[in-house]
């Protein structure tokens, strides 16, 4: 009965984030606190840049953003994340609840 419950566990740790590069037993945990981090981080609905999201969060500037771009998704909660432009190429982002903008 064990082996049934490890299988669907792994089963929903390989498709918990996408990515050609993406194996579960080494990366889901890690991936995983990090978008939780970011989730808890974001949903005040602040404006925030990606240095401060990954001083936070912890990653790198891209493993941030990725978990942004995961949080759109509706498996993470649909959620809005609008971005404006600051200056020199840097942008900020917040988190708003409803439906991923197109």
């Amino acid at each position: 009965m064990s082996e049934k419950f490890d299988l669907i566990d792994y089963a929903e740790r390989a498709r918990a984030f996408d990515g050609e590069t993406y194996k579960p037993d080494r990366d889901f945990h890690r991936l995983n606190g990090q978008l939780a981090r970011v989730r808890d981080l974001m949903r005040d609905g602040r404006w925030r840049t990606l240095d401060q999201v990954s001083d936070y969060a912890g990653g790198s500037v891209a493993s941030v953003s990725a978990r942004l771009r995961d949080l759109r998704k509706p498996k993470y909660g649909a959620m809005r994340v609008e971005r404006q432009y600051l200056v020199d190429g840097c942008w900020s982002y917040r988190v708003q609840p409803g439906e991923e903008q197109t």
